[in-house]
């Protein structure tokens, strides 16, 4: 007879030699994630990030979602809500590159934006906002007014 086996899972973390900033706005936001990005690669493909945030909105860390080609990536929400969960952060702010330089959110960004609002909401997580960086520029979702909840 064949045996079943079930496994453990664990979320791992590793420490950085970042300091833990405070995030007071999607300026800070960007500032934080361009330390973060690859600028080697940050022209080639697309990579997603999320910063886990604390009550006092300071970083308890991050975690790279995913990479992609030179037009998208796919984030999974249940990843990027993993994260938050196993850190248990309060509030999440999500980022991804366009390496065409143009930072303006396409429709599968803002659909992406909803989906991730809805599951932040049902888990009681605060999305902060949800920024596109490129060449040196980002767009904000919450400065734009684009998240609803």
């Amino acid at each position: 007879m064949k045996q079943k086996f079930v496994k453990e899972y664990t979320l791992k973390s590793k420490p950085t030699p970042r300091e833990s900033k405070q995030i007071k706005d999607s300026k800070d936001a960007f500032s934080e994630f361009c330390a973060i990005y690859d600028h080697d690669t940050q022209g080639l493909y697309e990579t997603a990030f999320a910063l886990y945030l604390n009550q006092d909105n300071r970083v308890k860390g991050f975690m790279k979602l995913s990479e992609g080609g030179m037009t998208n990536v796919i984030v999974d929400p249940r990843v990027l809500m993993m994260g938050a969960l196993g850190s248990l952060a309060t509030a999440i702010i999500l980022c991804h590159n366009h390496p065409s330089g143009n930072p303006r959110p396409s429709d599968d960004d803002r659909q992406l934006t909803k989906k991730i609002v809805a599951a932040c909401k049902l888990m009681d997580i605060q999305f902060q906002d949800h920024i596109v960086m490129g060449a040196g520029r980002y767009y904000s979702f919450r400065d734009h007014g684009d998240l609803i909840y």
